[in-house]
């Protein structure tokens, strides 16, 4: 299954929180990743109020994050890892388990 890594489990709960912001007994926000499809596996990453039917759950360092099963299968090795650019724009990258 997928993990994160501290720095992504931060940013992760940072966006969550500006997400459910308007709403904050809604405890079962996080971020959803959804496979694109295209000739390589490209990857969205968007704020969610909650999971979509179907979507595995990831929950790590208090942040939650919502595979579509897709995902779910090509991610199950890896790990993700965020951090800022300079312009302080989110960059999230996937790495191999280790």
């Amino acid at each position: 299954m997928l993990t994160l890594t501290e720095n992504a489990s931060t940013i992760v709960r940072d966006i969550t929180e500006q997400t459910a912001a308007g709403d904050p007994s809604n405890t079962r926000a996080g971020l959803r990743i959804t496979m694109e499809a295209s000739p390589e596996p490209a990857f969205a990453i968007s704020a969610a109020e909650g999971p979509q039917p179907g979507d595995a759950t990831v929950e790590q360092h208090g942040a939650t994050v919502y595979l579509d099963q897709p995902s779910a299968e090509q991610l199950d090795d890896k790990e993700l890892d965020a951090g800022l650019d300079p312009a302080g724009n989110v960059q999230f990258a996937l790495n191999h388990q280790g």
